[in-house]
């Protein structure tokens, strides 16, 4: 076979061989490919409990404790109005007040939560949340009927303060006993944080007596329950509840650097809580007893020196002239380890167990003095003695004062005004590179106080006008002191906004 006749069949045979090999990929390519897939099961009907497991089961129990606590607590607004010093003159006199005709109040809206501890409406809240609010308090229940609730009464000290709606048939809550509330103890906090209505969030009691001085009252007492279920803004004067739903605290505060829930919340003891409250119903203000005596916790140097075989207990550092511990036999050096059967640890404790009891009753002390336990009983005295009440006006603790440096160099600016009040520029804690106008001193007694000026509140605006720096501050509060007799400052405290209309003259 000539040469060109062989290489004309090899090119044929390639050529088929394609050919077919096309065919056979075009064959391949047209079958169906066929997809698995797991189908997820869904049930119609809920999964049952294995027999007696509802009894140990968290969820279960959480679901009964939700049901009966949620609607025996109260969504709170307070509308606190900016005194613009309307003149008290004829045009001025008429009930509807002429002059709001023409003029209408700002105000600034405060917001929270309640707890109901009656049939007949008393509501449990905290002082900070009607603080200012007068007679504009509303009250929205869980099933969304509102009323305009009363003030019955207020007490700074303990951040608490009575509230009442007119009702016959509210749902108030067991009230607990906080003297059995345990460190791990499972617990429950209710209340409307962010105006998100009955929200409920678990955890436990993380510590008890806690002093995290919150409170700006000179007076204050502070035995903090610590939880770590989540509390913020709008929670305060809401319930901590127990596993049996039985309330055991008044949420009052949380530790934060943003404003907002960082795991620390904290709530007034019940059985404080309820004594101030029930003072307040049966006589429109708190009965309040006084041992007479300046206190510090004994430490392990102390301890050591008195013959103590442990770290406890509180020392007396002074007394009182014919204060109530004096005159129940209490001498300088004396250390407290016992009121009325309860051991205290802290100075806290201490005032606490004494802030339970009302004028006239008799306390009874275990106290260490020269190296032997000795029983102590006696009665507490009030306001309404004489010695006690002057000791109360004119021997107060005084808060530390913020201390800043002026120089220049240091970074922090300060200033002070006549109306009795010192702020400073400071950094913003959750972003350094802004600054803030901060509250550093208000001066006992001054304008200022007077106003509801506190210190650290954050001065975010000045006649109607933001400021973020002192100069910028400084500059406005000198053109509205030169043409009028009163400034109106934005203030931001626990994260809620307010208005204070601040005297000149």
């Amino acid at each position: 076979m000539p040469l060109h006749q062989k290489l004309l069949t090899v090119l044929l045979l390639i050529l088929t061989g394609m050919l077919l090999g096309v065919l056979v990929m075009n064959l391949r390519v047209t079958e169906r490919v066929e997809v698995r897939y797991t189908d997820v099961i869904r049930s119609s009907q809920p999964i049952e409990p294995i027999a007696g497991e509802e009894r140990y089961s968290p969820s279960y129990l959480f679901n009964d404790i939700a049901s009966e606590v949620v609607p025996g607590v109260v969504y709170i607004e307070s509308n606190i109005s900016v005194d613009r010093n309307v003149p008290n003159d004829e045009n001025n006199q008429f009930e509807n007040r002429f002059w709001d005709r023409f003029m209408p109040q700002r105000r600034a809206q405060s917001i929270g939560s309640g707890v109901l501890i009656s049939s007949d409406g008393y509501i449990l809240t905290n002082h900070h949340v009607i603080e200012g609010a007068e007679d504009r308090v509303m009250v929205m229940t869980h099933d969304k009927k509102e009323f305009k609730a009363q003030i019955v009464g207020s007490d700074p000290s303990t951040d608490l303060a009575v509230i009442k709606i007119d009702t016959e048939d509210a749902r108030p809550l067991v009230i607990g006993n906080s003297d059995h509330v345990s460190i791990g103890d499972w617990v429950m906090a209710v209340g409307n944080p962010f105006r998100l209505r009955s929200t409920v969030t678990a955890g436990i009691v993380s510590a008890k007596g806690r002093d995290v001085e919150i409170i700006s009252d000179r007076m204050r007492i502070e035995s903090f329950i610590q939880t770590d279920a989540a509390i913020n803004r709008g929670n305060s004067g809401g319930a901590l509840v127990n596993t049996r739903g039985e309330l055991i605290g008044i949420n009052t505060a949380i530790a934060s650097e943003s404003g907002y829930y960082q795991g620390y919340g904290f709530a007034v003891p019940i059985n404080l809580a309820m004594k101030i409250g029930q003072d307040m119903i049966e006589f429109g203000g708190v009965q309040r007893a006084y041992l007479g005596v300046e206190i510090t916790s004994v430490d392990q140097k102390r301890a050591r020196s008195v013959g103590l075989d442990r770290i406890s207990g509180v020392e007396i550092r002074n007394l009182l002239a014919k204060g109530s511990a004096e005159r129940g036999g209490m001498k300088e050096g004396d250390v407290v380890l016992e009121v009325n059967g309860h051991p205290v640890e802290e100075a806290n404790q201490l005032q606490e167990r004494i802030a339970l009891m009302r004028p006239g009753e008799e306390v009874h002390m275990k106290i260490w003095r020269e190296k032997q336990m000795k029983e102590l009983r006696f009665d507490v005295m009030g306001i309404d003695n004489e010695d006690i009440r002057q000791w109360a006006s004119s021997a107060l603790p005084q808060r530390d004062e913020m201390e800043f440096d002026p120089d220049p160099e240091s970074g922090v600016r300060q200033r002070s005004f006549e109306p009795g009040f010192t702020v400073a520029e400071l950094p913003v804690p959750e972003d350094l590179s802004r600054n803030e106008i901060v509250v550093v001193r208000v001066l006992e007694g001054s304008a200022a106080e007077q106003a509801g000026i506190r210190e650290e509140d954050v001065v975010s605006g000045i006649g109607g006008q933001s400021v973020s720096d002192l100069s910028r501050f400084t500059e406005i509060w000198y053109e509205i002191s030169g043409v009028g007799d009163s400034a109106e400052l934005e203030l931001k405290r626990y994260g809620e906004t307010r208005i204070i209309l601040l005297d000149l003259d």
